[in-house]
Parts: structure tokens; C-alpha cells; sequence
């Protein structure tokens, strides 16, 4: 699947320092390992409705990292995904009377033209699910043939045939410290599993499974659903958890650097994900898990059901400027969970006027010590708030002195704040 089309970064003088970045699966912030390619996977959209500024933080979060890295000297390769074949894009397409395949694209250009224009640099590998069906066939075949898959016989008016993964076996499988368990990612209590399962797409309750928590590897042709070869498995199409293990095993070393998605990805998905994984391959998934907070709006839960979401692409069409939108996101670390406010995105607004009115004023000399400080702050587990309050900091003593700009150090900062922040000036 083709990519969105990424701006040039701009080469900045110096480097950035070792990364400290928080890993999920073991609670503190991690060195990460100074190696000559890292590599990133980031999960992907269910493409059937527009980017809001949920999705929208969890990208710009994981393009830091991206161009944190990249400042670092390193050539990362970096792969997200798109489910474009689920539950929820078949419902919204029969709700909506419009062909799911047709949602699903119409969906996914709105969210490249959303990334492109919020400057996040895109992915090497973009890869959906229905193209890489014939990758996940074989893997699912051999889960159960080392016996951590099931097949689940049909009741309730369900066809035989699902197939589920064992999660007590598969927790069996290896005494290694690297191995996976249930719960190595998440940390979570069994209570505290089974209630986010059932709230994040699981099935703790169908009939037949061997563990309330199993998640689904493959669902059996139904009537009326799309459904594609599954070899022994019969024609079917994957569950969520496999896609990405899948893909990401394909297109990346094993284990990758960082996965990266979403606070509400922990559980199920990264878990299970790791799961499959190294039921797969004998090795993690990846070296650290790393998550973005969740956005609300003015203090409540932004969902579709409360009708209450904050779109890019809507902000975009009301003449709002993008770089507006990405500084917003950036006044908040990206771990935390923070709400959108119309006070909060036009004192963005206003930073960046002044941000740019500032660099006919840049100081001579003023630039090294300001690039230093964003590269510190964005080295301590991509600290953008701190980076972002150095840039006004520095703006508002440009502004104040009123002097003519050195030209060397307004092409530095200019270059900078695009580099490393993603904004352009």
C-alpha cells in the first residue's frame, strides 16, 4: 500500500544525546540501544472514520522518536500498519450503505492527507491486512500445528472453525527470561484483563474457547462478511492481534527497537501481539513498548458515541494551520492523558506567531544554545513540552530585543524547530 509523501528534514549541526525513552513492559524509562538502524512499529487505523486528535498525538509522539533518531545520525526503518478489514469498518460500511472496501479507502487518503499536512514523516513500510492475508495463513496454520491454536466449534448460530490462541499454552512454552507470559507487557491482574478484553474487541465469553482471554487468530466465513483462502484454516479473514505480529516479523528485525501505539493498545493488542510473536519466532516481539496518553475534549472522553471528536481534517478545512494543530499536541508530554481546549490551541496559535515573528530577530549566537536545549529535552523521553517552552522562551527574548536578525542563526533555529519538532517557520 502506497505511503503519504514526507517533507525533506532539514540537516541540523551536532546531534542529539543517548535516548531515555519510558518502556511500558518494565515500568521506567530505558536507554535506548545506540545500534546503527533502529526500527520502529507503530499501529495503524481501523479506517472508517477521520483522524481525530487522538490519533493524531500517537503519530506525532512516535515521529519524535522518528526524528530523534534520525538526529542521531541513524537510518531507521520504520513500519505501521492498516487494518483495513475489521469489525468496526464492516459495521460502519452497512450502517452507512457504502461498500466497505470504498470506506476504508476514501478513509485511509483522508488520513495521509491528515499526516502529510501535520508534517509526520511517513512510514517506509505501510502495510494493510488484506494484502498480507496470504502471510498470515501460513503463520495461524502453524500455531496450531505446534499446538497453541484451537479451533473452537461453533455455537449459537456461529460456524465451526474459529481459531483462537492458546494463551496458557503458549505462557508454557519457554522458561527463558525473554519469554512471554500473560501479563509480561501489560502488567495487569487477570480481573483487570478479562474487563479491558471485553471492552477492546475480545470475546471472554464465546463458547468452546479454553480461556476466557484467548483472542481470535482467524474468523471462519460468514455470510454476508468479506472472506479470503485460509488454506486448512478455511476461508476466513485474520483476527487484529496477528495482523501486526505478522507484518511486523515480515518487514522488521526480531526483535525491532520500539512498538509503539496508543495507551489503549496495551491490552489486548501489544500483549497478544507479543504473544504470537514469540510463539512464532522463539524471540520478543520487540526490545520496548512505549505508549501515547489519550486525548479528551474540555475535560471528558473524546468518542464517537459522545459525538464529541476533534477532527484534523476539519480543523484543516476551516482555514486552521496545520503547524497550529501540531504545536498544540506538542504543549503536552505525549504520556500523558490531556484534554483538547479552544484556550490551549490558541495559545499555540499565539506561539507560533511569535515563533515566526522572532526569527527576524534571531540573535546572533543564539541558536547553538537553543538547539542544545530542545535536543536535551526531546533525549529525556521526548520531552516536547520542555523543547517547545525553550522555543518560546528564546522568541519572546528575540521579540523583545527587536535587534536585526543574524542570518545564520535564523536558518539555524528555522531548521531546527522543523528538524527536530516537526514545525515549520
Amino acid at each position: 500500500m502506497k505511503s503519504w509523501t514526507s517533507r525533506p528534514v532539514p540537516d541540523v549541526p551536532g546531534s542529539m544525546p543517548a535516548i531515555r525513552l519510558f518502556d511500558t513492559a518494565v515500568g521506567r524509562e530505558v536507554a535506548l540501544e545506540p545500534d546503527g538502524q533502529p526500527s520502529m512499529y507503530v499501529c495503524g487505523i481501523t479506517p472508517y472514520d477521520a483522524t481525530h486528535m487522538g490519533h493524531a498525538a500517537s503519530y506525532v509522539a512516535f515521529d519524535l522518536l522518528n526524528r530523534a533518531w534520525r538526529d542521531a545520525g541513524h537510518r531507521v526503518s520504520y513500519v505501521q500498519n492498516v487494518t483495513d478489514v475489521d469489525d468496526p469498518l464492516l459495521e460502519r460500511a452497512t450502517a452507512t450503505g457504502v461498500d466497505w472496501r470504498d470506506l476504508a479507502a476514501s478513509q485511509i487518503e483522508l488520513f495521509q492527507t491528515d499526516m502529510e499536512a501535520l508534517n509526520v514523516l511517513a512510514p517506509d513500510q505501510y502495510v494493510g491486512a488484506v494484502e498480507s492475508i496470504s502471510l498470515i495463513v501460513p503463520e495461524v496454520e502453524r500455531l496450531v500445528s505446534l499446538g497453541l491454536a484451537y479451533k473452537v466449534q461453533g455455537t449459537n448460530g456461529e460456524p465451526d472453525g474459529d481459531v483462537y490462541y492458546d494463551v496458557e499454552a503458549a505462557g508454557k512454552q519457554s522458561v527463558s527470561p525473554e519469554a512471554w507470559t500473560l501479563g509480561s507487557i501489560s502488567g495487569l491482574a487477570e480481573s483487570e484483563m478479562l474487563e479491558l478484553f471485553a471492552e477492546r474487541g475480545g470475546d471472554p465469553g464465546r463458547s468452546g474457547k479454553r480461556q476466557a482471554l484467548d483472542p481470535l487468530l482467524w474468523r471462519v466465513a460468514r455470510e454476508g462478511e468479506p472472506s479470503w483462502p485460509g488454506g486448512s484454516l478455511g476461508a476466513g479473514r485474520p483476527g487484529w492481534h496477528i495482523e501486526c505480529t505478522v507484518i511486523a516479523q515480515k518487514y522488521l528485525p526480531s526483535p525491532f527497537t520500539v512498538q509503539g501505539g496508543g495507551s489503549d493498545l496495551i491490552f489486548p493488542h501489544h500483549e497478544m501481539g507479543a504473544g504470537h510473536a514469540y510463539s512464532l519466532a522463539g524471540v520478543p516481539l520487540a526490545k520496548h513498548y512505549a505508549h501515547a496518553g489519550m486525548v479528551g475534549l474540555d475535560g471528558e472522553k473524546m468518542s464517537k458515541s459522545k459525538g464529541n471528536l476533534v477532527l484534523v481534517s476539519k480543523l484543516r478545512a476551516a482555514g486552521e494551520d496545520p503547524a497550529a494543530i501540531r504545536l498544540a499536541i506538542l504543549g503536552h508530554h505525549y504520556r500523558s492523558d490531556w484534554s483538547w481546549t479552544e484556550e490551549g490551541f490558541e495559545a499555540a496559535k499565539a506561539d507560533l506567531a511569535a515563533w515566526r515573528q522572532a526569527l527576524a530577530s534571531a540573535p546572533a549566537g543564539s541558536a547553538a544554545p537553543l538547539i542544545a536545549e530542545m535536543r536535551a529535552a526531546l533525549a529525556a523521553d521526548l520531552n516536547a513540552p520542555a523543547a517547545v517552552a525553550a522555543v518560546t522562551r528564546w522568541a519572546g527574548q528575540a521579540n523583545a530585543a527587536g535587534s536585526p536578525a543574524s542570518g545564520e542563526d535564523q536558518a539555524l533555529v528555522r531548521d531546527a524547530v522543523d528538524a527536530l519538532l516537526g514545525i515549520r517557520l
